[in-house]
């Protein structure tokens, strides 16, 4: 592993805001696109709303942070997401299991996202992460790290862009 920290992306709230699929209108510079990942089978093909620029956004933190999806679409992520974003193939969070809660109110991805970091700083982009992840990673993971709620009908904005270079300098 390299020096820089992890950008942990996950895809559905930050890169895809579905919560405004139910809109009559896409969002300002988002594509609606159909997809069919493993596990799709029905319809069209599941709804996706992503903006184009928002690989040019990553690749610029590229320089800054290693990459990484960290989402339940894992490897596919290579497959439906990044070639519409422009992103090269990303080394991916393997998640041993998927979904489930915890009594402490953590997002079930948290310790795995600590686990897959190993020590090393990173910045996490989710719409699930809250206090109660703060807490568990300040207490589990011994380098720093950013762990950065995006609101799911809205989707990454200048500002989160902005926040992620200003923590990785």
């Amino acid at each position: 592993m390299g020096t820089k920290p992890l950008l942990l992306i996950d895809i559905d709230g930050p890169l895809n805001p579905y919560l405004a699929l139910s809109r009559p209108r896409n969002p300002q510079g988002y594509r609606r696109l159909r997809m069919r990942p493993t596990g799709w089978k029905t319809g069209q093909g599941l709804p996706v709303l992503l903006n184009p620029a928002h690989g040019g956004e990553l690749l610029a933190l590229a320089g800054r942070y290693e990459l990484v999806w960290a989402t339940t679409w894992r490897d596919e992520a290579n497959e439906w997401v990044g070639p519409p974003l422009g992103l090269p193939p990303l080394p991916f969070v393997d998640w041993p299991v998927v979904g489930g809660t915890t009594d402490d109110g953590v997002f079930w991805k948290t310790p795995h996202v600590v686990a897959y970091a190993a020590g090393r700083p990173f910045a996490w982009i989710d719409d699930e992460v809250g206090e109660p992840d703060r807490a568990w990673v300040a207490a589990r993971h011994p380098g720093p790290a950013l762990l950065r709620r995006i609101d799911p009908a809205v989707g990454l904005e200048r500002r989160d862009f902005d926040a992620l270079a200003a923590w990785a300098a």
